[in-house]
């Protein structure tokens, strides 16, 4: 009796999540990127724990196991290339999620539990595509590792110690590897959780649309109308996927880390992945160790900080022709940061990136919250109407 009614509570669970779903009839492409982002994390923790049967978490032995993983372990190659390729393509997957969130200020509310959760999973992201990166022990790895642990020195009184319990000592070595496979292991799993809490914000109040407005009758079931939609996209993307696993599978990565890790030997020019360049150039255009380490955090804080920074009573860019201008120089702005973390370290370059830093910023704190001021005014001007919910039907007959 027990175990019917478990199956039936089940079977409803997922109809009414998955199949009737009610969906607003007017998404398009961009909206797909969210399943895509669960299927990327779900490809990552497959063959991460293939991986993981393969690899030696020692300093001695792990650059030797992934050689053995590509080059001994049947189909080990393709696991690897599609583990480290899997990364880029849950970052751009990811990446292409927020920014479509950002042009449809879907972080409003009463989303905005949501976005904040999504800005999260971002920062559990980032942690473990880290400490995943250190995991093959080559050159551009350990170095990155001795980088980027050392900026957390610049703390006051606490900085120092927590260097060294990241370490586990007074320098990269054994047991730094060893936590770092532990953790990287560990955190794909509280992201796992937190997709599921993710998935239930959304489900309380639906998705937003491209118009911004909220309407309950424009709905219809997910299934069978808009899963053809996600199957299309899901193509698309394993095709790209499938594109540089398979004829570019080091394009994405430095060639320094086919070099064994060198504690002697510092690389002319050390650069992480490419999906934590922007966030690099920020570090670096501030002169100060401390200054550059809190304008970094502070650039991903501003992400969780904006549905409070937020002015506007609309939603959807159809109604904010300015944001749509504005955030098209934000996003060129980003584009730019990521092209200025992998430039060496030197003028003009790092004029430049103040500038750009300082754009990041004045973006998020001054632009935003004036337009969202300047745009409900010429709205309410124009149509005479005032509510937080424009209806699209009443502004073309006004």
């Amino acid at each position: 009796m027990q175990s019917r009614w478990s199956n039936r509570y089940l079977m409803s669970f997922v109809h009414n999540h998955l199949v009737a779903y009610p969906t607003p009839i007017n998404l398009n492409y961009l909206w797909g990127f969210g399943s895509l982002a669960g299927i990327c994390w779900t490809i990552q923790v497959i063959t991460g724990i293939l991986l993981a049967m393969h690899y030696t978490p020692h300093v001695s032995l792990a650059f030797y196991s992934v050689e053995h993983i590509m080059r001994d372990v049947n189909y080990g190659w393709l696991i690897r290339y599609i583990h480290a390729n899997g990364a880029s393509m849950f970052f751009l997957v990811v990446y292409v999620h927020m920014f479509r969130g950002l042009y449809y200020t879907s972080y409003v509310r009463p989303r905005h539990y949501l976005w904040i959760s999504g800005v999260l999973l971002l920062i559990l992201m980032m942690a473990t595509a880290f400490m995943g990166y250190v995991l093959p022990w080559g050159q551009m790895s350990f170095w990155a590792a001795t980088v980027i642990t050392n900026l957390f020195s610049a703390i006051p009184v606490v900085g120092v110690s927590i260097v060294e319990w990241l370490w586990g000592g007074f320098a990269v070595n054994n047991a730094t590897l060893n936590r770092f496979y532990s953790l990287h292991y560990l955190l794909p799993f509280v992201i796992g959780g937190g997709i599921l809490l993710h998935m239930a914000l959304l489900h309380e109040h639906g998705s937003n649309n491209p118009l911004g407005f909220n309407s309950k009758t424009e709905m219809i079931s997910f299934y069978p109308y808009f899963y053809v939609k996600d199957l299309f996209g899901l193509s698309v993307f394993f095709c790209v996927f499938a594109f540089f696993v398979f004829f570019y599978p080091n394009v994405l990565g430095h060639p320094d880390n086919y070099i064994p890790a060198n504690p002697m030997v510092t690389p002319s020019h050390i650069v992480p992945e490419w999906y934590f360049l922007p966030f690099y150039a920020i570090l670096r255009s501030i002169p100060n160790k401390l200054g550059g380490v809190v304008c970094m955090g502070l650039s991903l804080i501003v992400l969780l900080l904006l549905p409070f920074i937020n002015t506007s009573k609309m939603r959807g860019p159809v109604f904010r022709p300015f944001h749509g201008k504005a955030f098209i120089l934000f996003f060129i702005n980003c584009l730019f940061l990521g092209y200025l973390g992998q430039q060496v370290v030197e003028e003009p370059f790092i004029f430049i990136g103040q500038l750009s830093t300082g754009f990041y910023f004045f973006y998020f704190l001054v632009i935003l919250p004036l337009l969202g001021y300047l745009e409900d005014t010429l709205y309410t001007m124009a149509t005479g109407f005032s509510d937080e919910r424009p209806d699209p039907c009443r502004v073309i007959i006004n």
